[in-house]
């Protein structure tokens, strides 16, 4: 059943010209870049449609033309503690098409000089460099050699002019995607013999952007949900998405040129242009990331299965509240990143944390989790150390919550397994192996000691840190007597007394 188009700015829509070609159709793209762009058009901004390009699977385009390329994208969660429920009819997209069957229709849109943006998220393995590719196949295999294929034909359409060249950005969620992007798309030109002028062109007309992007898209509801929400609109939706409220968009770029192109920007302070991104990966990844690294571990032992459960009990919210504001983000302020932009993105994260519409699991996160522990945390702990040389409490607890979390219990095949007041948990983790015979030969004290002075996993000793060890071990011991909320709350007590 095809959506009620009877309405003005769905025609006003039908009737902008095609500015952007997008290399798929995930909802990442169709809830962040994608919602952008649509905003952009309804204020009368950008005004431009979005040619999408289906480069996974077998299947066409049908589900996107059934209803004509429109999609209901619901908002759900929580702002400044207030809950938001919005949903809106994105109208950004004016075709799909497929990769393996309307190849020569995909490069034709490169004669088009109004589209001038190149969007993408084909996963962290679609920017990969294919030595067996080529542009010259029907299509090319490799997102980077259909890039190449377009770009090319793009170059002889317009003789190579400068002003034919175009804005790619990525938001593959790897660090430097334009840049990695960018070195494969070289590393394939010169395989493949091409013109030294068309290699200049291709570097010097063309901006390949690293991105950032975080937002949260489930993608679709659970299937009572999606009903209920069709039956309250009126009509039926098979693209309808959900997203949560919080939305970032980080472009790294100093060209003029892209920045005019990028013109729905100036509609939303979650997309931000600036000459260099890594303030805002480093406050994501510490505050973000690595509070749930820290919470994750705690809050799954203390019986909590999803995030929201937890930031509804008081002492977990208070401890997640405490970590970010009186631990993680003074490690991180410096001249680049402001006292006030790490208490803003920490309030964010408390919000995002609280959403009642998404259910984001705490054993999920804790897959990996030493590698994520290493990567987010460690680094915070020594930056702790040198900047107030003090034991910081929160992380101690987070890092003796992980240390039980890693007590494997039992071993099937492979596999290793906790034990959580009588579940068992599977512990996904490279160094699952090492935990489980640590747990059965030593006691507490020289689990702690051994964990973290093993410089084969954290590249340091973090043994030297003086009385890290004695508070993760205190704490240790009380989260294995299960007094995981007196172990909050002793820590706030000795907050609110000033110790």
């Amino acid at each position: 059943m095809k959506l009620n188009k009877n309405i003005n700015s769905f025609k006003q829509a039908e009737a902008l010209p095609e500015k952007v070609l997008q290399f798929g159709t995930g909802v990442l793209l169709r809830g962040l870049p994608d919602y952008y762009i649509d905003k952009a058009n309804k204020q009368g901004i950008f005004n431009g449609r979005i040619v999408v390009v289906k480069s996974t699977g077998n299947g066409g385009a049908d589900e996107f033309y059934n209803q004509d390329c429109l999609y209901t994208h619901c908002i759900k969660g929580v702002k400044n503690n207030e809950v938001v429920d919005e949903m809106i009819i994105n109208s950004s997209i004016s075709r799909v098409l497929s990769a393996k069957t309307n190849w020569q229709e995909i490069l034709t849109t490169a004669t088009n000089p109004e589209i001038q943006l190149i969007l993408s998220n084909t996963t962290e393995v679609g920017i990969v460099f294919d030595e067996n590719d080529d542009i010259i196949n029907n299509p090319p295999n490799s997102f980077p050699a259909k890039l190449l294929a377009w770009l090319h034909h793009r170059y002889q359409t317009f003789n190579g002019s400068k002003e034919s060249g175009v804005a790619i950005v990525p938001t593959e969620l790897i660090t430097d995607n334009g840049t990695k992007l960018k070195m494969i798309i070289e590393q394939l030109a010169l395989k493949l013999n091409m013109d030294n002028a068309f290699i200049d062109w291709l570097f010097t007309a063309n901006d390949f952007c690293n991105s950032l992007v975080d937002r949260i898209v489930p993608g679709k509801m659970p299937e009572v949900q999606h009903k209920e929400t069709e039956d309250k609109l009126g009509y039926q939706d098979d693209l309808m998405i959900m997203s949560e409220v919080y939305s970032l968009w980080a472009i790294e770029t100093t060209s003029q040129r892209t920045k005019e192109i990028l013109s729905f920007s100036a509609i939303d302070t979650g997309i931000i242009l600036a000459p260099n991104i890594n303030k805002y990966r480093e406050i994501k990844l510490r505050l973000l990331n690595g509070t749930h690294t820290f919470s994750c571990g705690l809050a799954y032992l203390a019986g909590f299965e999803t995030v929201k459960e937890a930031m509804a009990n008081k002492l977990m919210n208070l401890f997640v509240h405490d970590l970010m504001n009186h631990e993680i983000g003074p490690c991180i302020e410096n001249v680049e990143i402001t006292r006030l932009e790490s208490y803003e993105f920490a309030k964010n994260v408390l919000d995002r944390f609280r959403n009642p519409y998404i259910d984001h699991r705490w054993l999920s996160i804790t897959l990996n989790f030493t590698g994520k522990m290493k990567m987010r945390n460690v680094p915070l702990l020594t930056e702790h150390y040198s900047r107030f040389n003090n034991v910081p409490q929160y992380m101690a607890i987070g890092f003796a919550a992980y240390l039980l979390f890693m007590k494997a219990t039992a071993k099937d095949d492979d596999k290793y397994f906790g034990n959580n007041n009588g579940i068992r948990y599977h512990i996904q983790d490279e160094f699952a192996g090492y935990y489980f015979e640590l747990w059965q030969n030593d006691k507490t004290n020289e689990v702690v000691e051994k964990v973290l002075s093993n410089e084969n996993i954290w590249s340091c000793n973090l043994l030297k840190l003086d009385g890290f060890a004695d508070a993760v071990t205190k704490y240790l011991n009380l989260l294995i007597d299960n007094k995981f909320f007196e172990v909050i709350e002793s820590v706030e007590n000795k907050e609110q007394a000033g110790v």
